[in-house]
C-alpha cells in the first residue's frame, strides 16, 4: 500500500469536511447507545471526542439537556460546527474546542459522558480508552464505535484497505477485554445497520466525489486521489459480510 501524500490528505480533509458525518451512524444509532448509558444525571457533563463536524453533536444535545464540549483537532470543522451551533442557538450548551483528543486539557474527572463516534482508533485503543477514564467521574460513561472484523479471513484488498487507517484493528472481543482491562464495565454493544454506513456517510460521500471530478478533471494527481477514496464505500458495497461497526458502551469502574 503507497503511503498518503500530501496531496491526498489535501482532497482527503476537504472531501470529509463537506460530509454531514465522518464516519458510519445516525441518529437512531445514537439514540440506542444513549439508551445503553442508564443511569445519567439529569443535566449531563458531555465530552464528544473527535466531533469532526458534529453531526452526532447536535444529536446529542437534541437528546440530553447538560452542556456538551466538542473536541476535533481539525480547526476547519470546529469552525463548521461554532458556526452551526451559533445558528442553532445553542452556544451556551455546545462548546466545540480545537484540541488533541489524546490531550484535551480538560479537567479530569469532570464529564458523566464521553462520547466519540469513529474517532478512538487513531491515537490508539489503550491510549484512547485511558483518557477517556481520566475524563469522567466514578460511575460515568464511555459510548464510542469501532470498526471491527466479522471474519479473519478478509479478502486481500479488503485487508490492505484497513491496513494502512487502522493496522491494529481487531474484533468485537477484543475491544470487551480491552474496556475491561482499562478500567470500564461493558454496559451494551451493538452493530451498526447497513443504512448508518450509507445514508449520511457513504451517499453523500460517492456524490461528493463525483463533485469532485468535474472539479479537478484536468488534473491527474487528483483524480488518481479520488479513484482511491472512492474504494472506501466500494470495499462496502463489496463486502459487508467482512467488518462492522460496532457501538460500545461501558462504566468506569471506581
Amino acid at each position: 500500500m503507497i503511503e498518503p501524500t500530501s496531496r491526498f490528505w489535501q482532497l482527503f480533509l476537504e472531501l470529509f469536511e463537506s460530509l454531514p458525518r465522518q464516519g458510519p451512524g445516525n441518529r437512531a444509532c445514537t439514540e440506542r447507545a444513549l439508551g445503553l448509558c442508564d443511569g445519567l444525571p439529569p443535566f449531563p457533563k458531555v465530552a464528544d471526542l473527535g466531533c469532526g463536524v458534529g453531526g452526532q453533536t447536535l444529536h446529542l444535545a437534541a437528546m440530553t439537556r447538560g452542556t456538551i464540549v466538542a473536541v476535533d483537532l481539525h480547526e476547519p470543522s470546529i469552525s463548521n460546527l461554532r458556526e452551526t451551533v451559533s445558528s442553532l442557538g445553542l452556544s451556551e450548551r455546545i462548546f466545540p474546542m480545537v484540541a488533541d483528543m489524546a490531550d484535551t486539557g480538560l479537567l479530569p474527572g469532570s464529564f458523566d459522558l464521553v462520547w466519540s463516534e469513529g474517532a478512538l482508533y487513531s491515537i490508539g485503543m489503550e491510549r484512547a480508552l485511558s483518557v477517556c477514564r481520566e475524563l469522567l467521574r466514578p460511575g460515568g460513561f464511555l459510548a464510542f464505535t469501532d470498526a471491527v472484523w466479522l471474519r479473519d479471513d478478509p479478502p486481500s484488498e479488503v485487508k490492505e484497505s484497513f491496513d494502512l487507517d487502522y493496522p491494529s484493528m481487531g474484533r468485537t472481543a477484543d475491544i470487551l477485554a480491552l474496556l475491561e482491562q482499562t478500567g470500564f464495565s461493558p454496559a451494551g454493544h451493538f452493530t451498526l445497520p447497513d443504512e448508518a454506513w450509507w445514508m449520511h456517510f457513504y451517499t453523500p460521500m460517492e456524490k461528493r466525489i463525483a463533485e469532485m471530478r468535474k472539479q479537478y478533471e484536468a488534473d491527474e494527481e487528483a483524480l488518481a486521489v479520488l479513484d482511491r477514496l472512492a474504494l472506501e464505500p466500494e470495499m462496502r458495497r463489496k463486502y459487508p459480510e467482512y467488518f462492522a461497526y460496532e457501538f460500545f458502551t461501558a462504566r468506569r469502574r471506581d
